[in-house]
């Protein structure tokens, strides 16, 4: 693996993490502080939880400066199917093959983690890594500070 991509990776994961405790934190607040539904209070916290993980991986994973409507549909339809798919296979796991629903939820979590990964590295921002103003500056750095090679006689 290139070590762009391996960044990207590790940029990915620790954007996801913190969209996993943003997801966390605002479920608990909906859902034990302000004690609403736990469909209107999932609902909620997994919306944040994307908006944060989109923008900070558009921005500094993918560098991408594709057009931000179109990169979010794309992502909306991502959990379009994600969502209403992982919820069944929450439901599988617990009832029907008796999994502990933590064991479930983290399943879940991997499964999301893995697939969302390569939905936008290869569809939602696949052509335009590195287009935006930050990585047109970091590659113009690494131009200027590529060593030269001496003059062929």
């Amino acid at each position: 693996m290139k070590k762009k991509e391996l960044a990207r990776v590790v940029k990915f994961t620790l954007f996801s993490a913190s969209a996993g405790l943003i997801q966390m934190g605002a479920f608990a607040l909906l859902n034990e502080l302000l004690r609403l539904p736990y469909w209107l209070s999932y609902l909620c916290a997994l919306v944040l939880s994307v908006l944060w993980n989109f923008t900070l991986n558009r921005r500094f994973t993918f560098r991408s400066a594709n057009n931000v409507p179109v990169a979010m549909l794309k992502v909306a339809c991502y959990y379009a199917v994600f969502t209403p798919l992982s919820t069944w296979l929450e439901h599988w796991y617990t009832m029907t093959l008796g999994w502990n629903e933590y064991v479930a939820t983290i399943l879940n979590m991997l499964l999301n983690f893995v697939t969302e990964f390569l939905y936008q590295r290869f569809f939602v921002f696949g052509a335009s890594i590195d287009t935006n103003a930050a990585a047109q500056g970091t590659e113009r750095a690494e131009e200027e500070n590529a060593p030269t090679e001496p003059p062929h006689e």
